[in-house]
């Protein structure tokens, strides 16, 4: 009985997005990502992501993506100690609901709102003090943002607020949680 119920789901969902508004939305953006942690002094510098997503959907959508994405800060001590470049890499995948505030996915422009979350797989480092095994992974987040439609492009602007410590040990340096600015440009098709 238990495979007959995840069964119909499973055909309902699928029947559901092949009739709804669906639009492939490849991308390339940059981002700055600051740190929260205590006993030192970070600030963001830019880092980009590539990748797509997919929305299903009119006025009301569902969007679920998949990034590469880099992330780097400027890092030091608050006793002013060395300044150090630090920056990791990883695989960013957002879910987010969203509504088309004026148009919908049909029309030649639009103006939309969204929200939602994220996990971060960490992939690679390039910093003097940071290895993978220093950064938590995944880490968990939470966003939310607006996107401007005209055409066949699209521009997306969100902030995100990390719900996880960036490293695993904050014995020796905590760099805290993530805030992060994200502008994505694409097309949607």
């Amino acid at each position: 009985m238990k495979k007959l119920w995840i069964l119909t789901i499973a055909l309902s969902l699928t029947v559901f997005c092949v009739k709804a508004q669906t639009q492939i939305k490849p991308g390339i953006g940059i981002n700055s990502t600051n740190v929260t942690g205590k006993g030192s002094n970070a600030s963001g510098q830019i880092g980009w992501q590539l990748g797509a997503s997919v929305a299903f959907g009119e006025k009301f959508y569902f969007e679920p993506g998949v990034f590469y994405q880099t992330n780097s800060f400027e890092y030091s001590t608050v006793n002013q100690g060395p300044v150090t470049d630090a920056s990791y890499s990883g695989i960013r995948v957002p879910v987010v609901v969203g509504l088309d505030v004026l148009g919908n996915a049909d029309s030649f422009a639009g103006l939309r709102v969204f929200g939602g979350a994220s996990g971060y797989f960490v992939t690679g480092t390039s910093s003097e003090f940071l290895s993978t095994d220093d950064i938590e992974s995944p880490q968990w987040g939470v966003l939310a943002g607006a996107g401007l439609d005209i055409a066949i492009f699209y521009l997306d602007a969100s902030y995100q607020w990390s719900l996880t410590n960036v490293q695993t040990d904050v014995n020796q340096i905590d760099l805290g949680k993530t805030k992060g600015f994200f502008l994505t440009a694409g097309l949607r098709f």
